[in-house]
């Protein structure tokens, strides 16, 4: 593990940002938070510790999801995807001049096998009031979420403290298939979607989907279930650096990245395991007496990024960013343009998987090689001070989240 690195990469021109339903070519600086050759915490005890380096735990805790609130505390999601993952959802701290992590909100929120606090947490939100919402996939080790495990969680970031924690049913998310992903948050209309990647049983059938919650009747509903768009595309392979994802067998991922336009009347989602773009009118998702059957009839394919995808994130413009996995950088589509562009990449960008805005024009994203983590057998350089990278880059000063749009 080595000290963070906040040098700019790269010469860059300042950019151009776009007005609304305007358009423009622009670069962005970018540049590097924290690097890592592996994560470490700084456990309560030294007995903890011990534990974690003598099993080599760390050698399955990859960051997934990272974003930053007003306060510009950095906040890192830890899947429990292995046994021995210490924290699920933790804050970036510096000791003795080494970023390192500390379990949010607490050790004991992150007690695995406790279904009432979190177990395997992957996406997270924090909302224009400053709550995050947090989506626990129950989870630990792809083994079959427990009764109670799967659930969402609104903790107050000012307050510090616990608003609400909603268990969302079987029906709505099998537990023995479900891989609840990623959420957008809709206060406007009081909505949240949540993509179900369908892949929580690996070697068996993959299940996608869209989870639609109502804020005011705390009910879900699922959508767009094993449907084209929310499932794997048929014997999809791609590499990265000529390098085949997952050697030995195909990597399956259903719907994963998930989008809310500023306007909050259009969800763009995608799966992993394909190129293509999707996209539905929220006024469906969010009369529930609409039967899913229109619902699947008017998914619009938007056509392909030209790479493979994990997160996706929309501004206040209009503009949807998402990670590009072979492009090894950061793209964006254009609604007005219906166009989709390169924004940035970096030969060091192996698996960008999180992607969020912080309060001063900028995306916060992370790679973090997870083909080469969770391939099989392992193929990661440990030794390698940039395996894991959180990174800024800057695209306008008054770009924000989606969540400050409209």
């Amino acid at each position: 593990m080595v000290v963070p690195h906040h040098s700019m990469e790269g010469q860059w021109q300042q950019p151009t940002v776009p007005h609304c339903k305007q358009t423009h070519s622009y670069t962005s600086p970018y540049q590097m938070l924290f690097h890592w050759s592996r994560l470490d915490w700084n456990f309560p005890t030294l007995a903890m510790k011990q534990r974690f380096e003598e099993r080599q735990d760390w050698k399955h805790c990859m960051p997934a999801g990272v974003k930053v609130d007003r306060q510009e505390r950095f906040y890192v999601s830890v899947p429990r995807w292995a046994e021995g993952v210490p924290a699920t959802l933790n804050t970036i701290a510096m000791v003795d001049g080494k970023p390192v992590l500390e379990a949010f909100p607490s050790w004991e929120w992150n007690t695995p096998g406790d279904v009432r606090v979190l177990q395997s947490v992957l996406g997270y939100e924090i909302d224009e009031h400053h709550r995050m919402w947090i989506l626990d996939q129950g989870k630990i080790a792809y083994d079959t979420s427990p009764v109670g495990s799967q659930k969402l969680l609104i903790w107050d970031l000012s307050a510090n403290r616990l608003l609400d924690s909603i268990v969302i049913p079987d029906d709505i998310a099998p537990p023995r298939t479900s891989f609840l992903n990623d959420i957008v948050v809709d206060n406007r209309n009081g909505y949240a979607y949540i993509t179900d990647s369908g892949s929580g049983w690996p070697d068996h059938p993959l299940y996608g989907g869209i989870i639609v919650y109502n804020m005011r009747t705390k009910k879900f509903r699922r959508v767009l279930d094993s449907h084209y768009s929310t499932q794997d595309v048929p014997r999809f392979r791609f590499e990265i650096d000529t390098e085949p994802v997952y050697r030995n067998k195909p990597i399956r991922i259903g719907a994963d990245g998930i989008a809310l336009s500023a306007d909050r009347g259009t969800l763009f989602y995608c799966q992993v395991t394909g190129r293509n773009l999707y996209a539905v009118d929220t006024r469906l998702l969010r009369n529930f007496d609409i039967p899913d059957s229109i619902i699947r009839d008017s998914v619009q394919t938007l056509g392909s990024k030209g790479t493979t995808t994990d997160g996706m994130h929309a501004d206040n413009q209009g503009r949807v960013f998402y990670t590009m996995l072979e492009g090894k950088g950061i793209g964006y589509y254009s609604p007005y343009t219906r166009s989709f562009n390169k924004l940035l990449s970096d030969d060091r960008m192996l698996w960008v998987d999180g992607m969020a805005f912080d309060q001063r024009g900028s995306i916060i994203f992370n790679n973090n090689r997870l083909h080469r983590m969770f391939e099989e057998p392992q193929n990661i350089d440990w030794d390698d001070p940039y395996n894991l990278i959180v990174w800024r880059a800057y695209i306008g000063r008054d770009v924000k989240s989606y969540l400050y749009g409209g």
